[in-house]
């Protein structure tokens, strides 16, 4: 089941996806485990043609609005440097306990490897329209008041609210769908 889901249905097109660490271990809790993310992003940026119109990063998970060609191919450079890059920080910082049960609980055809760090698949949802773009926005934006996190949605360092607010964010969003 897990890899049907990275399948886009119209790669020209934005979606909401969704990606989760396994067991939904809490590691974006500090700035380098977040910076990883964000870099990434940046990097697939500049030179995989990736969009993000919004996104968000809550210490289990992240959801984003993106659009690329070959979007699947993309979510999945994004997850493999970004699932290396955090293993050796994990390791390089001696977190055994998360390490342990990221060994534990990895597919059996993940062979080539210690460790699993995402949940397979990213459960990519087409915006099909105007109004779903601004629901998809809406819900990452308060995400972390749900949560209980902040008040109001631009409080969220780790967010494109403010961005839509006018103010400047953390990564480049585009604003324009």
């Amino acid at each position: 089941m897990g890899r049907s889901r990275y399948k886009i249905t119209e790669p020209d097109q934005p979606h909401f996806v969704t990606c989760t660490v396994l067991e939904w271990l809490p590691v974006f809790t500090r700035p380098e485990t977040v910076d990883i993310l964000l870099d990434s992003l940046r990097f697939l940026q500049a030179n995989a043609g990736l969009k993000v119109y919004a996104w968000v990063v809550l210490e289990n998970h992240l959801h984003l609005v993106v659009q690329a060609p070959g979007l699947g191919e993309v979510l999945a450079r994004f997850k493999s440097w970004t699932a290396h890059e955090l293993i050796r920080l994990l390791t390089e910082r001696g977190v055994r306990a998360y390490l342990d049960r990221l060994a534990f609980a990895k597919r059996a055809h993940k062979a080539d490897r210690e460790h699993q760090f995402w949940q397979e698949g990213s459960h990519p949802e087409l915006i099909g329209s105007a109004a779903m773009m601004r629901q998809k926005v809406d819900y990452i934006h308060f995400n972390p008041v749900k949560r209980g996190y902040v008040d109001r949605p631009e409080q969220w360092r780790y967010s494109s609210a403010r961005v839509y607010l006018g103010e400047s964010g953390l990564l480049e969003v585009c604003r324009e769908w």
